[in-house]
């Protein structure tokens, strides 16, 4: 599995969307369901696919998914689309 369809596989099983949705438009302020419980699930499943560690203002900053990817570059991790 390449490391996109870790990263996309993360937020289907999260939000219990398809993975057709997932842009840069898929954010907390635009997904209703998005709140304090699906953040930290979707941290703790990134954290495990990747072998991440992510710092308290990191999870702070994962509002969407695009922030999630800029994120995770940041720890060398390429999610090229």
């Amino acid at each position: 599995m390449t490391n996109i369809e870790k990263y996309n596989t993360a937020f289907v099983e999260v939000f219990g969307v398809a993975e057709e949705v997932l842009d840069e438009r898929f954010s907390k302020e635009t997904i209703e369901e998005w709140d304090s419980v699906h953040q930290l699930n979707i941290i703790s499943i990134l954290e495990e696919a990747f072998d991440v560690m992510f710092e308290p203002e990191e999870i702070m900053e994962l509002t969407s998914y695009g922030k999630g990817i800029e994120i995770l570059n940041r720890y060398g991790i390429d999610l090229k689309l």
